[in-house]
């Protein structure tokens, strides 16, 4: 099952790619479709609301149909989908074809999960998350070098969808057929929204995703608007801002084994910080370069702490239920991020986005403080235990 797991692991990077990639060519389609960036800005948000919306629902409307099938069903229409984008002659086309896929996209991930957990445990996941992980901080760059190396923002998609039917193959030959299981009752894990941490963690995840992208939607706009960036200069800088989440993913994974709390609390500030930074130092060419460097570099640990925060306190019963709240929660965040940021460029011109961010992560960083029951904190330090003994694995 290695080949399976790794066939998994390229289709999530697909299919993130897919959704973010769109942040690094928002002035290119803002231009090409003569549309405000802050309505461009709409291609993310309303894939991102689509599916937080179907999240909870898709996995349970599917329970009787082959996993097999559903996994190439969902790649096959997003290879179909970037084509679409790529041929789009309006605004309006463009977005229906961004929308339709994200319909199925929990679909995709939440299935992957549980294939690799079967088969290989925690390493499994891990190798399935790394392709989200590599999407999300390598995805964006690839897709906007891909528009400055053709000169054509339809480049994007056409890799995106190249990249989504090497995955729909690998699918199709290195995943065995995987009957649907019976369902189960969800009751047991129900009960677990009795758990206020769950709630202030589903929260404090929308505020953190929020925070993120409500700046980072735009940071193609602001590199090419307030540092002065020409297109080669912003694609080695959103390169850069990648090789550097990647390593900040190892390092907050590091942190975090020892430390979920703090480690929390940590990317809060250091996030706020270097947001601030920004705003003071965003017209000067080599200070923002370094600014970049560490911006990528805190920015990618935003999802592994808030998976981590959420999961932490969670019955192993309940996990896939919440997961699938998660799931919701960050596309919630992603999208009223990319609204708000949207919204305060422009009114007030991009340059003040950065403080819609570091807004939300004080309001994040503020509920970092909110006491509970001592049974729920036993519960939660019970839980870090089990995550961190899955981590050293």
């Amino acid at each position: 099952m290695k080949k399976s797991i790794y066939v998994l692991a390229l289709g999530a990077f697909g299919i993130i790619t897919t959704e973010f990639g769109i942040v690094g060519i928002l002035p290119t389609i803002s231009r090409q479709f003569e549309v405000s960036l802050d309505t461009a800005g709409w291609l993310l948000s309303a894939f991102a609301i689509t599916v937080a919306v179907s999240s909870p629902f898709i996995t349970s409307f599917t329970t009787k149909i082959n996993r097999k099938f559903l996994l190439c069903l969902v790649m096959s229409i997003f290879v179909l989908s970037n084509l679409i984008s790529a041929f789009s002659t309006n605004f309006v086309m463009l977005m229906v074809a961004r929308i339709l896929p994200a319909i199925l996209h929990p679909l995709f991930w939440n299935i992957s999960i549980a294939i690799a957990f079967k088969n290989n445990g925690a390493k499994g996941v891990s190798k399935v998350m790394l392709g989200l992980s590599l999407a999300t901080v390598l995805g964006i760059p690839l897709t906007t070098y891909a528009v400055d190396l053709f000169n054509h923002w339809q480049a994007s998609f056409l890799l995106s969808s190249a990249i989504s039917l090497i995955a729909f193959i690998g699918l199709l030959f290195f995943i065995p057929s995987i009957p649907a299981e019976t369902t189960k009752s969800t009751n047991n894990q129900l009960v677990i929204l009795k758990n206020p941490l769950l709630w202030i963690n589903l929260i404090s995840t929308i505020c953190t995703l929020a925070a993120m992208f409500s700046s980072y939607t735009y940071l193609t706009a602001y590199l090419e608007q307030i540092t002065k960036m020409n297109a080669a200069q912003i694609s080695v800088m959103l390169l850069l801002f990648g090789g550097m989440g990647t390593l900040g993913n190892w390092l907050m994974g590091i942190a975090l084994n020892r430390n979920v709390l703090a480690t929390a609390r940590l990317f809060l500030t250091s996030l706020m910080t270097v947001q601030i930074l920004a705003y003071y130092l965003g017209g000067i060419f080599t200070p923002m370069v370094i600014i970049v460097s560490l911006w990528g570099m805190i920015h990618t640990g935003g999802f592994l702490v808030s998976n981590i925060r959420t999961t932490q306190s969670v019955p192993h019963h309940a996990l896939e239920f919440v997961n699938s709240l998660l799931t919701s929660s960050f596309n919630i965040g992603i999208s009223l991020g990319a609204f708000l940021g949207g919204t305060i460029s422009a009114s007030y011109g991009v340059h003040y986005v950065l403080w819609v961010s570091v807004t939300l992560l004080a309001v994040t960083f503020a509920l970092s403080f909110v006491n509970f029951p001592k049974n729920i904190k036993e519960n939660q330090n019970l839980m870090q235990k089990k995550i961190a003994v899955s981590i050293c694995k």
